[in-house]
């Protein structure tokens, strides 16, 4: 996030993100408060679409970390929104509807059904789905997408270990549909880490950099248990 909100509650109180939401869950929302400096546009993007997405931070019980979005790439702001105010949540491996009449030939969208229509591709070991422009919009039902919009996946690793052979085989099947359908596709793995680049994990580094509600730390092993904490 480019800009986020002081905190509303005591930083030593915060603890590890309520077990009920995963970071990159959306999540619709009856009420966001306001917090002092918050950039102008936040107000009208929670009207046209009151949906934020939840975010690596530690959040104190009753609160939850979210993140706006707005128009453009420089309107994000982290915020934190009260638990109560959640009305309904869903999951990136949940937006499986169709995008809005007439815009299934946008680059994102048509990468993201070539993907989910292919049976027998590699991704389909894993639960999957998009985030990003293209699971806002599968899940507000309001145009977020554009003609240069990425498409953003997110991929489930927690259970089992990804493996470096079978990441760049990922990798390359991703890699191989962004370049025919002319679209850039930036996978995340969610690790018991946090997150992780699939490219980053793929290209073999002695240390990757995983995304942690504790803030980002480079680590060997995302699945170890002894390099990294619990609350990812």
């Amino acid at each position: 996030m480019q800009v986020c909100a002081a905190p509303p509650f005591a930083i030593d109180h915060a603890v590890s993100c309520d077990a009920r939401w995963r970071p990159h869950d959306l999540l619709r929302l009856q009420r966001l408060q306001a917090f002092h400096n918050e950039p102008s546009w936040v107000r009208e993007a929670f009207g046209r679409a009151p949906y934020a997405v939840v975010r690596r931070a530690p959040a104190a019980d009753g609160f939850v970390a979210i993140g706006m979005r707005g128009v453009g790439r420089s309107e994000r702001y982290g915020t934190w929104a009260s638990s109560a105010d959640v009305v309904s949540a869903v999951s990136p491996e949940a937006l499986s509807r169709a995008p809005l009449a007439g815009r299934h030939a946008l680059p994102a969208f048509a990468a993201l059904a070539a993907l989910q229509n292919n049976a027998t591709g590699p991704l389909n070991a894993f639960v999957w789905g998009p985030t990003g422009s293209a699971g806002f919009e599968l899940a507000t039902q309001v145009p977020t997408v554009t003609a240069s919009s990425d498409l953003d996946l997110l991929i489930r690793t927690q259970e089992k270990p990804l493996t470096r052979n079978l990441a760049i085989e990922l990798l390359d099947y991703l890699q191989a549909l962004a370049q025919r359908i002319g679209v850039r596709v930036d996978a995340q793995l969610d690790t018991p880490a946090g997150g992780v680049a699939l490219a980053e994990w793929a290209a073999g580094k002695p240390r990757v950099l995983a995304r942690h509600a504790r803030g980002p730390q480079l680590i060997a092993d995302p699945w170890d248990p002894a390099s990294h904490g619990d609350d990812a």
